[in-house]
């Protein structure tokens, strides 16, 4: 039966070997920004824990810590201010994964965690873009990505977390074992029992939410520490859901020449594979995702050759482009597709899910604006998704010029909002018009199957980056009066217009219900402070 009572225990013993430190000026700046490129980073340490003692002796030993995986946070939540760094990289043991789960340590990228499992037949497939990120990062963020339309978020795949709390002290966290009662939860340590609150706001309906603390009634103690991005416990161990088999996976690049036509298809796209899932029939249309990149993300990656090294040629005239993962039958060979798609236009081709997508494609005038990467073509498979993630990568690049050689408090600038997917297109209106208004460039990208869109600011001075936090603010709060969340996939971390759509979006008493919760889980503010809350220039303690 649940409970909301768990028992804390001690850490595991260790060798009494010291634990790995750099504290030179040269070594630390390695560690003193994120994919944010946000300003004013600065430690007096780096170490690097191998067990739980290790982990013990420097919450110790240190006022604050901040625990880092990847340093690929897009919020500055992996910028340090002044704590001690606490890189999670040694921390990755994998264990053989059992036919539908597998444990690892936080350390342990995506890309290893992919290469494990596909040489064991299996598959975890709600990853993000980003395959070098941390299993610890992506738990810490309830990251989610292209293929939330099937899959969920990582919150939906995580089994099991081992969690050392502030005071040292580590709770074995199994799903369905701990949930709240009476709005609370009660951690029994060995100094005495801590009652955490369970924070009241009600969560946008939508499926990705990256925006401080979860809440819900009788919610799992697991959902608490996930999505919490390193302030109420540092993740020592995740059990992960697994699929059995690799799905089998044909890719789709699709050029348009303007965004209600894209819209329209990817809305096509969504409902049939809707209503495949719903009659569960080997032959219906199943998409995993559908990735959107407007006609400013193309000229970005054309200035910057991603189309040349990728071998991706779209027609200058294309406006937009859509990236489909379709999710085949188990067993179906690329000699299978081609077949099919040879035959789609036949009117005694076989009912298949690659011929139904000919059908659509075809009705809409795409077959010839149409690339495939059938199953097993990794290489065109590995350079169709390469193309689209060039995207952000061209634009994190002109960020980090401008911050080099404009100004350097230009920081990384975008909205990761998500809305009801009725509202999709009233979103690409509303990005527009906001940074169109203001004179800026910008480019968009992101999960159309989700509703959930990277407007990115393309900075040229300082004052723009501070016009774009302004048009980004005033987003979120039509995004919230749609019912949408403002923060879907990268967390809060220390950027300030984050954390202001984070008050936006429950309220002022909503905030102090989180702060309720980190307070009784880290009374001291030792871990990762100034995420989700700002703290005060003077002493770097959070604001009460």
């Amino acid at each position: 039966m649940p409970t909301h009572r768990i028992r804390a225990r001690l850490a595991h013993a260790s060798a009494q070997t010291p634990v790995t430190r750099i504290t030179t000026t040269e070594g630390v700046a390695d560690f003193l920004e994120d994919a944010a490129h946000y300003p004013g980073g600065h430690a007096p340490a780096v170490v690097f824990p191998r067990d739980e003692a290790q982990l013990v002796s420097v919450l110790q030993e240190a006022a604050a810590v901040l625990p880092i995986g990847a340093q690929s946070s897009l919020t500055g939540g992996a910028t340090p201010r002044g704590e001690v760094v606490l890189s999670l990289s040694k921390l990755t043991v994998i264990a053989e994964p059992t036919p539908t789960h597998i444990t690892v340590q936080p350390g342990v990228t995506l890309t290893r965690l992919r290469n494990t499992l596909t040489a064991a037949g299996k598959a975890y497939p709600p990853v993000p873009t980003f395959e070098g990120a941390t299993i610890g990062g992506i738990v810490s963020t309830n990251a989610a990505g292209a293929t939330t339309f099937k899959y969920g978020t990582t919150r939906d795949w995580v089994r099991g977390l081992s969690v050392m709390l502030a005071c040292g002290e580590l709770l074995d966290l199994e799903r369905g074992q701990v949930r709240a009662a009476d709005g609370r939860f009660a951690v029994e340590t060995s100094t005495g029992t801590i009652i955490v609150p369970v924070p009241t706001y009600r969560m946008p309906d939508v499926p990705k939410h990256s925006a401080g603390y979860h809440a819900a009634p009788e919610m799992d103690l697991i959902d608490l520490f996930v999505g919490s991005e390193g302030t109420l416990g540092i993740v020592t161990s995740v059990t992960l859901d697994i699929l059995p088999h690799r799905p089998e996976i044909s890719l789709i690049l699709v050029a348009l020449d303007d965004e209600a036509r894209a819209v329209r298809v990817a809305t096509r796209l969504r409902d049939a594979s809707v209503e495949t899932r719903r009659a569960r029939t080997r032959t219906g249309l199943d998409i995993v995702a559908v990735e959107y990149m407007d006609r400013r993300c193309l000229e970005l990656l054309r200035h910057e050759g991603a189309d040349r090294r990728t071998r991706v040629t779209i027609a200058e005239t294309a406006g937009v482009v859509l990236l489909a993962q379709v999710e085949l039958p188990p067993g179906t060979t690329a000699a299978q597709v081609h077949q099919e798609v040879g035959r789609a236009a036949a009117a005694d081709a076989p009912d298949t899910p690659m011929v139904r997508l000919c059908r659509l494609l075809d009705a809409e005038g795409l077959l010839e604006t149409t690339e495939l990467a059938a199953p097993g073509d990794r290489t065109r498979a590995a350079e169709l998704l390469a193309f689209r993630e060039a995207v952000p990568d061209a634009v994190n690049r002109r960020v980090g010029l401008a911050k080099r050689t404009v100004d350097d408090t230009i920081e990384k600038t975008a909205a990761d909002m998500i809305v009801p997917y009725a509202r999709f297109a009233d979103s690409l209106s509303l990005f527009r018009d906001a940074f169109e208004s203001r004179g800026l460039d910008y480019a968009i990208w992101g999960h159309i199957s989700d509703a959930n869109l990277h407007p990115n600011l393309l900075p040229r001075t300082a004052d723009e980056v501070r016009l774009g936090q302004d048009a980004i603010l005033g987003c979120g709060r039509e995004i919230i009066r749609w019912g949408g969340c403002p923060l879907a996939e990268h967390g809060v971390g220390r950027n300030p217009t984050k954390q202001a759509l984070l008050r936006q979006l429950y309220g002022d008493a909503g905030i102090e219900q989180m702060r309720a919760v980190k307070h009784a889980l880290d009374p001291l503010g030792k871990l990762s402070p100034g995420v989700l809350f700002p703290v005060t220039p003077d002493t770097g303690r959070e604001e009460p």
